[in-house]
């Protein structure tokens, strides 16, 4: 088998890495990515995923090169953006942007966008949008009381995390979950795949590890 580039995860997401870690990906490297995640003015929630995901990417990138490694590697990132209308809700911080968060989406739909960008030792850049529609229901006082105590808002975007206890409040999905979670597994495997990375190659053990 020819020889394979790294792969520089430019995240420190301990989501994003186990999601990668379930279609048996392992990356050689995780270079946390920290940009200004400010909205330009005007600026869409779609065309704000995308654009922070490849700032993430390039910044990895110049990070991991600075640092003497990473030159002929792989450089994925990802930035994940909910949004209510055009209205960008922000990465919960304090419990009173949680409970902001919370009231909007109590009862409505909103759209979740996972811009993805991948970084090839060509100099070329590979990029998709995911665009997640999620229902909540209409929550109740003590519900958000209880949700916002749980301090599991914390850095999530849009104040929630559906892979915790906030599923309990969707009613409907349409769309890619693991892009709410944080990384779109489908694309971002034909990202990978479309560069010529062996994302299959760890597949193969998989019947015996599971002893079926």
């Amino acid at each position: 088998m020819a020889s394979r580039p790294d792969l520089i995860l430019a995240s420190a997401s301990p989501r994003r890495l186990a999601l990668l870690n379930q279609i048996g990906i392992e990356p050689e490297h995780l270079v946390p990515a920290h940009v200004d995640e400010t909205p330009e003015k005007g600026e869409l929630p779609r065309h704000l995923a995308i654009r922070l995901a490849e700032l993430k990417a390039l910044t990895a990138q110049h990070k991991a090169r600075s640092a003497g490694f990473g030159q002929g590697a792989l450089v994925l990132a990802a930035d994940t953006v909910v949004a209510v209308g055009r209205r960008v809700l922000p990465k919960a911080e304090t419990m009173e942007e949680a409970s902001d968060c919370l009231h909007m989406l109590s009862g409505r739909t909103h759209r979740v966008y996972t811009g993805l960008t991948l970084l090839t030792p060509s100099g070329a850049r590979r990029q998709r949008l995911v665009e997640t529609r999620v229902r909540f229901k209409r929550l109740t006082s003590k519900e958000m009381e209880a949700y916002l105590a749980s301090a599991e808002w914390r850095d999530k975007a849009g104040g929630y995390a559906i892979q915790g206890i906030a599923g309990a409040f969707v009613v409907k999905l349409v769309g890619s979950y693991s892009a709410v979670v944080g990384l779109p597994l489908h694309e971002v495997a034909q990202l990978l795949a479309g560069e010529g990375y062996p994302v299959h190659f760890n597949w193969l053990n998989q019947s015996s590890l599971s002893g079926v």
